[in-house]
């Protein structure tokens, strides 16, 4: 069937399954008034011996129940009680962990963010026996993590890592030369923390006498200025950044005795200029497994280092042609013989079995789909439990199969998306299940996938919903240049009009991997198209070339050219669209944010001929701008590939921009810099192109802030009102 038959049929099916309502959907509904909030299930978390859990009532006392028949069991710990150990003062305590052994509560207060993921507090230790409070640590520290016997508590302070003993009450600094900007123990730098999404720096071993930890000496990476406004004399924040091509940090791993307070390196090669994106310790308290991945990143090495000694060998190699992403789905086993690893070396993500010699003992799953998650491995059983878009890459369901990879079982039911949290002995999980158009609802399953009973049903803002003009949103495909079939959602107007038609607004992302066309509750979002549609918009959004869960041909056939296929897929189903009888051929647009910013920028240039009107938010629009790990994994460096850096970036397309485009940015964003929105605005000045802009003074890349984001959104509505 053709595109243009199956556009036309998706909109006869849609018709027939519109919500009716009476109210209109406010900009101040979504943002402010939390009109559209679902709730969750908050502190839920299992208990070590798997028959009980815990979670938060309204007034944040930490409850128990059990698991099989939900009965609440007792409370565990009270807010009173808290607030009695505390002096009378309260404590929020959403964000608590469990000593090993459940006899003490981390909890982290007054958090405060460092970057976009990393944050200090203040932490305290509440002793569930004794009913007694202490803060360890007067002053606010990064990651405070107790060690598996519960007795010691590791934790960086002013890039230094610490450990304080309960027993004696002491606080021991392990290093002595952290120093901003120059060398960070026990955290990670900016790019690391950005790109391989990790920032906790140390781990404890598994017998809790010592600590692995990175060592990162950034004095070489060129610095970055931003401007805090806000005061007389603004304050320039200053941070270590390596744009594509530049100087990385040199990474390092130690692992402090904290019986001998002996320091050991970990032998990981003579070239610096490389990456070491994880470490871990197996299930030996001896050895250490670390990561080596080489600049290009398209060849990953595991390593297993010797504690004592830091002596290393390599047990694992694997190289691509492209590049290998880092994950978590490293996981070694209790038999001390095997570990369970997932790559994409057979054209999809998959779980493979590996001896500890690296040997290749059978590969697990097999099939046109990725692994997404491995949730956990229960060995007793020899099972393990993972998640896939084996159904369709636009959604995700969870399955258990055999350590022989056969018997395997969707455990989920209900078309959408499924995410599973399983309790300690694998006898149970907590499925949190949405679809597009369905708040999440959160339930208890046994292992077998069999319904215990739902937690969650978020039922009263399901029945609020049906009192708004919503309509759904549908699922379909839409063949790009090539004939590949794309996934796509699309969002019409409750009312269709065929003799005036319709303008379209095309959401896009499109970075590597990343996808944005999911069967999954998105929120804001979601809602902000409801109410475009209610004005008459159609909403758009399709996953070209390059984006994930379609395999590795798919998402890696832009390699070097990252941007080019993107951009020419979401300009050819823009051209498909504007056939449709319903649309006005005369007014598409295209907006996104971050990546998607940038394909807005390059869409609204070298679509000019289709898109009218574009919105960026926080663009990438120079690729020599971005950092790079990120750029580098794509693009290689602009000393290989410039040619292709300046091809693909849209401050070199402004000439062609004939349409209505608008580029927000938030001066403080540390991630995409407001020198990307500058640079464009200013060339486009200089070439005399008409432009629309706005800044958020002191935002980040997210722009947040529930007033922020109304400014914002009014800001970008009232743009496509007048200009779409």
């Amino acid at each position: 069937m053709k595109t243009k038959g199956v556009l036309l049929m998706m909109f006869i099916l849609l018709q027939s399954s519109l919500i009716w309502g009476q109210k209109e959907i406010t900009l101040e509904d979504i943002w402010t008034k939390g009109t559209f909030s679902a709730k969750g299930v908050a502190g839920f978390n299992s208990l070590m011996d798997g028959r009980y859990y815990c979670n938060l009532d309204e007034k944040q006392n930490l409850l128990r129940f059990e698991f099989a028949s939900g009965r609440l069991v007792d409370t565990l710990v009270s807010n009173k009680e808290i607030k009695h150990a505390n002096d009378g003062e309260a404590l929020d305590m959403h964000n608590y962990s469990w000593s090993d052994d459940e006899s003490r509560l981390l909890i982290a207060t007054q958090t405060e963010s460092i970057y976009r993921h990393s944050s200090q507090s203040i932490f305290y230790v509440y002793e569930l026996a004794t009913k007694k409070l202490v803060q360890p640590v007067k002053d606010k520290i990064r990651y405070a993590t107790l060690s598996p016997d519960n007795s010691k508590m590791a934790y960086v302070k002013n890039n230094d890592l610490y450990f304080y003993d309960f027993k004696f009450k002491t606080e021991t600094r392990i290093t002595k030369d952290g120093k901003e900007n120059a060398v960070i123990n026990g955290a990670t730098d900016w790019v690391y923390e950005e790109e391989f999404a990790i920032w906790q720096g140390f781990s404890w071993s598994p017998n809790s006498d010592r600590i692995a930890f990175y060592r990162f000496d950034e004095t070489k990476v060129p610095e970055f200025e931003m401007t805090i406004y806000g005061t007389l004399y603004p304050k320039q924040n200053k941070f270590k950044y390596p744009k594509a091509g530049e100087v990385n940090s040199i990474v390092n791993v130690f692992v402090y005795d904290t019986k001998s307070e002996l320091i050991a390196e970990m032998q990981t090669g003579t070239e610096t200029d490389i990456y070491l994106p994880r470490m871990q310790w197996t299930k030996d308290n001896n050895v250490l497994c670390i990561q080596r991945l080489n600049r290009l990143q398209n060849k990953l090495e595991l390593l297993l280092a010797d504690a004592k000694t830091g002596n290393s060998k390599v047990i694992y190699k694997e190289e691509n042609k492209f590049y290998i992403d880092i994950t978590n789905n490293l996981k070694f086993l209790s038999d001390g013989k095997s570990f369970l690893f997932t790559s994409e070396r057979d054209g999809f993500n998959h779980i493979y079995l590996y001896d500890l010699k690296g040997k290749l003992q059978k590969q697990l799953t097999k099939g046109s789909f990725d692994i997404d998650d491995i949730y956990g491995v229960d060995e007793k059983n020899k099972k393990i439990y993972f998640s896939s878009s084996e159904v369709n890459a636009a959604e995700r369901y969870v399955y258990v199969i055999n350590f022989n990879g056969k018997d395997k079982k969707m455990l989920s039911a209900g078309k959408g998306w499924h995410m599973a949290n399983f309790n300690s002995d694998f006898s149970y999980f907590l499925n949190i299940y949405s679809n597009i158009n369905t708040p999440p609802v959160y339930s208890l399953y046994a292992s077998n996938g069999s319904l215990i009973r739902v937690l969650e049903d978020n039922k009263t803002l399901q029945s609020k919903l049906k009192e708004y003009a919503l309509t759904e949103l549908s699922f379909g495909t839409i063949k790009n240049e090539l004939g590949e079939e794309m996934n796509m959602f699309t969002l019409l107007p409750s009312k269709i009009d065929t003799i005036k038609k319709h303008p379209v607004l095309m959401y896009v992302y499109g970075g590597p991997g990343s996808q944005t066309v999911m069967n999954r509750w998105t929120g804001g979002n979601y809602f902000w198209y409801q109410l475009l549609s209610q004005k008459g918009y159609i909403v758009v959004s399709i996953d070209g070339r390059g984006t994930g869960f379609k395999g590795e041909k798919y998402k890696k056939c832009t390699y070097l050219n990252l941007g080019k296929y993107e951009i020419d897929d979401q300009i050819f189903a823009a051209k498909t669209l504007a056939t449709l009888p319903y649309v006005d051929p005369t007014r598409i647009g295209i907006w996104g944010w971050s990546f998607g910013g940038y394909m807005a920028g390059l869409g609204i240039a070298k679509g000019n001929e289709v898109f009218k009107t574009a919105i960026s938010v926080a663009p990438v629009t120079n690729w020599r701008y971005y950092d790079n790990i990120y750029t580098e994994r794509f693009m290689r460096t602009p000393q290989e590939n410039g040619k292709n850096y300046d091809e693909n970036s849209p401050i070199n397309h402004v000439e062609k921009i004939k349409g209505n485009y608008l580029i927000i940015h938030g001066t403080a964003d540390d991630n995409v810099h407001f020198q990307n929105a500058v640079e464009m605005v200013d060339v486009m000045i200089k070439k005399g192109i008409d432009f629309d802009s706005e800044f958020y003074p002191n935002k980040n890349h997210g722009i947040g802030g529930s007033k922020v984001r109304l400014h914002l959104y009014k800001r970008m509505t009232n743009f496509l009102l007048e200009n779409l």
